[in-house]
């Protein structure tokens, strides 16, 4: 994993204009858009980066169904095409990969009717799936080809989308942290974590020492959540919780080309170097939140029954983690309605990586009066919206 870059001095002697807490996916975009707009800004994390959620195996960026067509939905569909572009520009400005390919989808349609919802997506996505002058499809198809899933576990036939994408989440970290160690206005520490905010005085209280900001993103992922009710009143509820979620890496010399795999929760997602990653399990209640178990074991068995290339591979990785998701599910973004010098960032639970690069320039230009892209953010994704929801009595 990536070590600390741009070293700042003691905690206890520190202050910037912008205080990022986190050094997940959405802290590093943060900072990445920070350095961009000449923010000077520290960014802070607990452990390492990456080391959280973010940090795992899977890489997934799938879109939402291309039925009852909203603005979430068409926020998605343009981030998630931006997504490429925002990521091949920094692959070329440090040389790294971030093993993103959009290598499309596979859903099994196991049941007739499946098959004739599926039609109807299929003329869904031909009229929203368009963007920046490219066309992406849902297409049926009867036979998914040979070499990959297992054609018996779709006996209705098959969904193709060319939406449907993929990344190495370490990778992007890898590549994310690169450009950062070029920054003139990031520093990063790890290792110093938040206690708690005082925004009326612009101090960050930590392990390490007082830290004195002008505007501060929350970016901690799960430990967001606390840290932000505790500046609410009147919350009847949690902002938001953890949820764990399983995942394994398996070595296989697979075609990286080939399409994830998605059926019922569980994706099979092909990656560079030989390696596929499979998860991925969502527990709202576990006693272990770093460990796996049972449950994983069981996503292996679906996946080696799925796909016959897999029947044999050889686990090289067993992961867990913990995921934030908001109370209202949605991502949280934006200004504490009581302190606006506070700026959430966090909450994507499975959609992240296929937002963050967006979300973090939204929660940048918060503080720069730059509102890019903020106008077409749907209302629920609010840090605002999340507290009317977590407010509301029972």
């Amino acid at each position: 994993m990536p070590t600390a870059v741009n070293p700042a001095k003691p905690a206890g002697q520190s202050s910037a204009a912008l205080l990022i807490v986190g050094g997940g996916i959405m802290g590093l975009w943060a900072a990445v858009h920070a350095e961009r707009r000449g923010i000077d800004t520290l960014l802070i994390d607990a452990g390492r980066l990456g080391h959280g959620a973010s940090g795992g195996v899977l890489g997934a960026l799938m879109p939402y169904m291309p039925d009852r067509w909203d603005n979430k939905k068409q926020f998605q569909l343009e981030s998630l095409v931006a997504l490429e572009d925002d990521i091949a520009e920094l692959a070329l400005e440090t040389g790294l990969s971030a093993g993103y390919r959009r290598s499309g989808r596979l859903i099994p349609l196991p049941k007739p009717h499946l098959r004739r919802i599926a039609g109807g997506h299929s003329r869904d996505a031909e009229a929203h799936w368009r963007e920046k002058g490219r066309q992406f499809h849902w297409n049926v198809i009867d036979e998914p080809g040979a070499g990959w899933i297992d054609p018996s576990s779709g006996e209705s036939g098959f969904v193709h989308d060319t939406l449907a994408a993929r990344v190495a989440p370490r990778g992007l970290i890898a590549v994310l942290s690169a450009f950062l160690q070029r920054a003139r206005h990031v520093r990063i520490v790890e290792g110093v974590a938040l206690l708690g905010l005082e925004p009326t005085l612009g101090v960050a209280r930590t392990d390490a020492g007082d830290i004195r900001f002008g505007h501060c993103i929350m970016s901690a992922g799960h430990s967001s959540f606390p840290l932000l009710g505790k500046l609410t009143a009147d919350l009847q509820k949690p902002l938001g919780q953890a949820v764990k979620g399983q995942a394994a890496r398996l070595k296989a010399d697979v075609d990286p080309d080939l399409p994830v795999i998605f059926r019922d929760g569980l994706y099979i997602v092909p990656h560079e170097g030989g390696h596929v990653a499979v998860g991925s399990t969502s527990e709202n209640h576990f006693d272990a939140p770093l460990s796996t178990d049972g449950l994983l074991d069981a996503l292996l068995d679906a996946v080696r029954i799925m796909v016959p290339a897999l029947a044999r591979a050889d686990v090289v990785e067993r992961w867990a983690g913990l995921r934030p998701k908001a109370i209202d599910r949605d991502p949280m973004v934006g200004c504490h309605p009581d302190h606006p010098s506070v700026i959430a960032l966090t909450g994507g639970f499975k959609i992240t990586f296929g937002l963050a690069h967006r979300l973090a320039a939204i929660a940048v230009g918060e503080i720069s009066g730059q509102a890019l892209f903020a106008s077409r953010m749907p209302e629920s994704f609010t840090l605002t919206s999340h507290i009317r929801v977590a407010s509301r009595k029972a």
